[in-house]
């Protein structure tokens, strides 16, 4: 019944049913099913205390928060003012604007940790400049999507928030099956559960992060040598529009601000001075004020930033309450039980699984939303993997990239169709998915390199906090 409940959600999800609607009533019609016919272990007495855990949950008290800084530095315009900028930096060289435009979403990505603003604002802004200097269809828009799906890995981003949480309980729950493990066998040793935060997770994606920033950089770096044709440099006339401004104030002017807001917020998190919740707070004061510094802030505008980040706020907390219940249901089947055994058994022990996970992630990333597969798979297959020895940030590092990549894979990638739904009627869909294979393959890439090197993820973690 376990995995039939597991099969149904995942169709219903796939036909459009809303998330936590599906998540909640199908597995509350399993468990009455699963009741009347003798074969669920009653575990629903237990939901109320994990509901009231996570309305009590304060690091999730960081999600509305980071959203409400997200949205409004998307109303304030920083991405224009970094994008022209950027393109006055680079944009001299050949292949400087796709560059610019690498680095601008590596700042949108650390300043608001939202992908589908990130990738459409950047489509509306810089994919018609790209295009009008002549910049090949497929490397600008891979370019783009790309560069907006940073905003799943570079701290600090919503989905490493959630995954922090997730990854966390999973750990604690890995150690306990341990130690009742052991004592089933006689062996009675009681330690306190290890934690892991969403510091750690921040900590343990920097470095990954700016990994794959420097690996699309050399892509462009790569193409100016061997495809010059797809990324040329600018004309005399556009350099000299460019350097019309004085280029020294524009860059202190447009860098400074957002810099200051990334560096308080996360800064503050990953040296401990605050908490995830802490740091969310100042830099959701932080954007009110950027914003009213450019005269981007009036009640209108922050009417709609709390519309918004209302909106997407109850989705995250719906999907979670609805994702809860799936959990406790699942598990009143057995269903953790099967998973541990399939995945213990594996030939190739920790490594086949791993593998196993990662390519179901991979998968259900066409169609769910990352915070979906959070909720929904992460608990599931968590504790299972924890168990066998795996690093927890490691994992959620890696979970993290596996999504990002899924983001950009055609046909059903997310940022595929949030670009194809700005871009001109003149780039063909084929165009976008050619331009971004190569970014897939430089995903794989990291996603390897983060393998076969844990301590690219484990490092700073472990230098930060050596306790």
């Amino acid at each position: 019944m376990a995995i039939t409940l597991f099969i149904v959600i995942c169709l219903m999800l796939m036909i459009g049913f809303p998330v936590a609607i599906t998540l909640a009533g199908t597995a509350l019609l399993f468990a009455a099913i699963g009741t009347l016919t003798g074969t669920f272990d009653p575990l629903l007495g237990t939901l109320p205390s994990r509901l009231y855990g996570i309305m009590t949950n304060t690091t999730l008290i960081a999600v509305p928060l980071f959203v409400f800084m997200g949205v409004m530095l998307e109303r304030s315009q920083v991405a224009e003012n970094l994008l022209d900028t950027m393109a006055a930096l680079f944009g001299r060289r050949r292949g400087g604007l796709g560059i610019s435009v690498i680095l601008v979403g590596m700042l949108m990505a650390a300043s608001t940790g939202i992908v589908g603003a990130t990738v459409v604002t950047m489509g509306l802004l810089a994919l018609p400049t790209m295009l009008k200097r002549g910049y090949d269809p497929a490397v600008a828009t891979g370019t783009i999507c790309a560069s907006g799906t940073l905003g799943q890995i570079i701290p600090p981003s919503i989905i490493l928030i959630l995954l922090g949480d997730v990854i966390a309980n999973a750990y604690s729950q890995s150690q306990l099956s341990k130690q009742q493990e052991l004592a089933s066998q006689g062996i009675f040793e009681y330690s306190a559960p290890t934690t892991v935060s969403v510091g750690d997770l921040f900590a343990g994606a920097l470095l990954p992060g700016l990994m794959l920033v420097g690996l699309y950089i050399l892509y462009i770096m790569f193409l100016t040598f061997f495809r010059k044709e797809s990324v040329p440099a600018l004309s005399q006339d556009q350099q000299n529009e460019l350097a019309g401004h004085k280029l020294l104030q524009q860059v202190f002017s447009a860098l400074l601000p957002p810099l200051l807001l990334i560096i308080a917020v996360l800064g503050s998190i990953i040296t401990g001075l605050a908490t995830p919740t802490e740091a969310a707070s100042v830099g959701a004061i932080g954007a009110i004020l950027l914003a009213a510094s450019r005269k981007q802030l009036n009640l209108d505008i922050l009417r709609k930033v709390v519309i918004n980040t209302t909106e997407v706020t109850s989705m995250v907390f719906l999907i979670l309450i609805g994702a809860s219940i799936f959990s406790v249901v699942f598990r009143g089947f057995g269903g953790d039980e099967i998973i541990a055994d399939f995945l213990g058994n594996l030939p190739g022990g920790v490594f086949t699984a791993m593998l196993v996970v990662m390519l179901l992630m991979f998968v259900l990333g066409f169609v769910l939303d990352f915070i979906e597969i959070t909720f929904v798979v992460v608990p599931i297959v968590g504790p299972v993997l924890l168990g066998m020895g795996l690093d927890p940030v490691w994992l959620g590092v890696m979970i993290a990239i596996n999504l990002q990549t899924s983001f950009l894979t055609p046909p059903f990638g997310f940022a595929l169709f949030y670009l194809r739904g700005v871009a001109p009627a003149a780039v063909q869909t084929a165009q976008i998915y050619k331009g971004v294979i190569p970014y897939i393959a430089i995903q794989l890439l990291a996603m390897a390199m983060l393998a076969y090197w844990p301590a690219l993820a484990t490092w700073l973690p472990k230098v930060l906090y050596p306790g």
